[in-house]
């Protein structure tokens, strides 16, 4: 059966609209392949989707400027909370974290806000069977480690401890856990191999920062999502299957979390998944 439009759903497929990935930097966004592989496989011929590359000083200008035929924005750092001012609403997602990825223009001309972070990462773990666990760790503190907190709020029975690397990183975690009613736990970042014994592993770091951790994997390791794509597999990654744990990476939460962006700015379900991570996979092996 071909994919239905929902009630309520946008222009037919020949209405010329447009999207974007908007960020500073963006260069390496692959948010245009996985989108623009959605509009192909749903026939959506009169749809774009470009990079934009943005400030948190442009952005104001920048969407107070846009025509009626935009449909919607992903947003990259630094701008998911710089545009929460410029927004009509959020959603409870978005407003947990003080964060939105997604801004769809409505059919009445307002802004709404959304988060595709959280439920996208819960989306990939389930993929892989991954629905409880009773204890977790999360390695670093920022803006994806919060999302990584909601996300765990809803799959870790137990505790989470979270593995920084100053004072105000752990008092930030710790606020966080209170807020989504997650039980945390901060330890220093020189603990942090003790933290690969956990039943599930979240990596929210930028490249390089767990590479010495890799020799510090278990034996028999459980599941690890390190968020990064590129390089990809980071020696964290590489080591953890090699020892026979599961790996979940950066491409799995980027698939899943913009299949949701399709599905908001399009109306449109089901969002062919398959074929957005081919073409993510195909984007980077050509990198």
């Amino acid at each position: 059966m071909p994919p239905q439009a929902d009630e309520g759903a946008g222009p037919g497929t020949g209405a010329v609209r447009r999207a974007a990935v908007l960020g500073s930097p963006v260069a390496h966004s692959l948010s245009p392949q996985l989108h623009l592989a959605a509009y192909r496989a749903l026939g959506l011929s009169g749809w774009t989707y470009e990079r934009i590359e943005t400030d948190e000083a442009a952005l104001p200008g920048f969407v107070d400027g846009l025509g009626p035929e935009w449909a919607g924005l992903s947003l990259t750092m630094p701008l998911k909370r710089a545009v929460l001012p410029l927004l009509d609403r959020i959603s409870d997602t978005a407003a947990s974290v003080d964060a939105v990825n997604t801004v769809v223009f409505e059919a009445d001309g307002s802004r709404s806000g959304d988060n595709t972070d959280i439920p996208g990462l819960l989306a990939a773990l389930a993929e892989r069977g991954v629905t409880r666990v009773p204890a977790a760790a999360v390695l670093g503190a920022g803006a994806t480690a919060s999302s990584a907190l909601a996300a765990l709020s809803r799959v870790c029975d137990g505790e989470v401890v979270a593995y920084v690397r100053s004072a105000a990183r752990a008092a930030e975690m710790r606020g966080w856990g209170e807020r989504l009613g997650v039980d945390v736990r901060t330890a220093p970042w020189d603990e942090a191999a003790e933290g690969l014994r956990a039943p599930l592993v979240v990596a929210t770091t930028p490249a390089g920062s767990t590479d010495a951790l890799a020799d510090a994997v278990p034996e028999a390791p459980g599941t690890l999502f390190d968020v990064l794509y590129e390089p990809w597999p980071t020696p964290l990654a590489a080591r953890w299957a090699a020892r026979g744990g599961q790996v979940l990476g950066g491409l799995d939460l980027l698939v899943h979390q913009a299949v949701l962006q399709v599905e908001r700015m399009t109306g449109r379900r089901p969002v062919p998944l398959a074929a957005m991570r081919e073409a993510g996979e195909a984007a980077l092996a050509a990198r």
